[in-house]
């Protein structure tokens, strides 16, 4: 596959792919050392609480995203980074066992200097019954193609 530029995308592209499944023993692990709340660690605490049962952290949800972002779109591009995240949001808990999919949608590109171009992509995260369980909007900088043809400042 050839390598995607800022010139290559444009706004409503989209891309669908996953098949991540949250294991409970990850789920836990990665609570205990990044978000050790009752409910990501603690069965029967979880039990007790709001939720019902032990819930992966948005934290787990958001880095399972990046990396089906890598393997799935980054990889093969010209992205050179992210700038950050607009509205990033847990929709519904994720819970052990829980197969995660993800869609992309680039929604706005603007330059960002004479090299780099800046892509603004919706990422929904859903679950195996399609439940939208997570959602933000990327802030990506990628290369221009031609760059070495852009004007001097």
């Amino acid at each position: 596959m050839p390598l995607e530029f800022y010139e290559d995308l444009s706004i409503g592209d989209t891309r669908e792919f996953g098949g991540y499944t949250v294991e409970k023993e990850e789920l836990v692990s990665f609570a205990e050392q990044y978000d050790p709340q009752p409910f990501h660690v603690d069965e029967d605490a979880a039990e007790q609480s709001m939720f019902g049962g032990l819930i992966a952290s948005g934290w787990h949800t958001a880095a399972v995203t990046m990396r089906m972002l890598v393997e799935n779109v980054i990889r093969d591009s010209s992205a050179t980074g992210a700038i950050g995240v607009d509205d990033l949001r847990w929709r519904q808990p994720v819970r052990p066992d829980d197969t995660l999919s993800v869609k992309t949608e680039v929604v706005d590109k603007e330059p960002w200097d004479d090299n780099l171009g800046l892509v603004h992509s919706r990422t929904t995260v859903y679950n195996q019954d399609e439940t939208e369980v997570m959602s933000m909007i990327g802030l990506v900088l990628y290369q221009m193609r031609d760059s070495s043809s852009a004007p001097e400042n």
